[in-house]
């Protein structure tokens, strides 16, 4: 093995540790999330409630779901494939795996928080608080990242 392929080996197992050391604090977010969605349909005050917040709880628990599904791929496909010398596709499909994941952990944390304002403070109330949690986890988790790369890219200072 030449130098050169030896530090793009480095490079590539640095990137493996690097998003898998990511993924666990999502993964532990979601998990524990995931439990507490699940938890909610079975208390007394679920039967009484009409079919909006049935609606959007179940829309927040498969959010969450798909959210634990993609941020947990990333470890499955390096168990998988790591023996194989694949690393770089695991970074490659691990990073996207780990951005559709966060993408519907914003859902899922958007539809929590939609319910609980509902509960709280019910109508358009609720729905401006759902909105505003939307908005920050988008804007935080993608729109400022993607602005900054693509200032980068225009050669300005991020």
């Amino acid at each position: 093995m030449s130098e050169a392929e030896e530090s793009d080996q480095r490079r590539l197992a640095r990137n493996v540790n690097e998003l898998m050391q990511e993924l666990r604090v999502a993964q532990a977010s979601v998990q524990i999330l995931f439990g507490f969605l699940l938890s909610i349909a079975f208390t007394e005050k679920y039967v009484t409630v009409g079919s909006y917040i049935r609606i959007t709880h179940l829309v927040t628990v498969l959010c969450a779901a798909v959210a634990v599904a993609f941020l947990t791929a990333p470890a499955a496909w390096h168990r998988m494939l790591f023996r194989q010398g694949r690393r770089e596709d695991v970074v490659s499909q691990g990073n996207t795996f780990a951005l559709v994941g966060l993408a519907f952990l914003a859902l899922a944390m958007t539809g929590t928080v939609l319910l609980l304002a509902e509960v709280v403070l019910g109508g358009w109330p609720a729905l401006v608080v759902g909105g505003l949690a939307f908005a920050i986890f988008t804007g935080l988790w993608f729109v400022l990242p993607f602005a900054s790369s693509q200032r980068a890219q225009d050669g300005e200072e991020p």
